[in-house]
């Protein structure tokens, strides 16, 4: 069987977000920036500095820094068969380029591009089908920091449960039980309470004002009929948020876990 990665894959998105090409560097450059945006992130902020994003409890993807010009090109390589559990070789590194562009108006477009070769395997269109779904509610989440909180430190708060069943049962289920409404409308989540910001599918993107400004993305995932998880991510950005997290934390685990699928 022919293992050589040969076989390409690519990804592209472009977003236009408020902001400075250094206030966009900042953002997408910085291990403080990605983890505010983003997921946890740990980067050495150089060429050849190595990078490092959790993905969940000793998930994480491990990579390095390939291009580094400020404030505008990024490139980095993550260890894809590493990160997929395969042999190395069997499939090229993982690399993303991040493009800034400054636009008038106080605007910068931002282009990603995610490419990589696999062998051909029926797994890898798919991951890269899931990447693609998967990539495009941060873009938004991009947008939203630069808008309110750019610059600043975020404190992550996390949870998510398992249920029985399809990821989109799933999803209309945690979206009445959270009341949340159309894009632009008013919400409280479990005593927090914000703007709906986007509603994209099984997922929706809210801005918090109290009782600490931030924003929470909501969600489902599942691949099968079985087995979906429903989860909060939320990113905070006060001198109090930290303690927020300790206390609102547990308590957000415990009410995904309890919501009631239909049968």
């Amino acid at each position: 069987m022919n293992t050589t990665p040969n076989v390409p894959y690519r990804l592209e998105f472009s977003v236009e977000v408020p902001g400075t090409a250094e206030q966009v560097w900042q953002a997408i450059a910085t291990a403080k920036g990605m983890s505010a945006w983003f997921l946890p992130t740990e980067m050495e902020e150089r060429e050849g500095g190595s990078v490092h994003f959790s993905m969940g409890p000793e998930m994480g993807s491990d990579g390095q820094v390939t291009g580094w010009e400020p404030p505008r090109r990024l490139v980095y390589e993550e260890d894809w068969a590493a990160l997929m559990g395969k042999d190395p070789g069997t499939l090229s590194p993982l690399t993303s380029e991040f493009l800034v562009e400054a636009q008038s108006g106080g605007t910068c477009v931002v282009r990603v591009t995610s490419s990589g070769f696999g062998t051909g395997a029926a797994w890898e269109p798919e991951f890269w089908d899931d990447m693609g779904s998967s990539w495009m509610p941060f873009f938004d989440n991009l947008r939203l920091y630069l808008s309110h909180f750019p610059g600043q430190e975020a404190s992550l708060l996390e949870a998510v449960a398992s249920h029985p069943g399809d990821a989109q049962t799933l999803w209309s289920t945690l979206q009445g039980a959270l009341g949340l409404g159309a894009e632009g409308a008013a919400v409280e989540l479990r005593g927090a309470t914000g703007t709906v910001e986007r509603v994209g599918e099984r997922q929706a993107l809210v801005r918090l004002t109290a009782p600490v400004p931030g924003m929470l993305s909501v969600f489902t995932l599942g691949d099968s009929d079985s087995t979906a998880m429903a989860g909060v991510r939320a990113y905070l950005f006060s001198a109090d948020a930290s303690d927020y997290v300790r206390r609102e934390e547990s308590a957000w685990q415990t009410w995904l876990q309890g919501l009631t699928i239909p049968a």
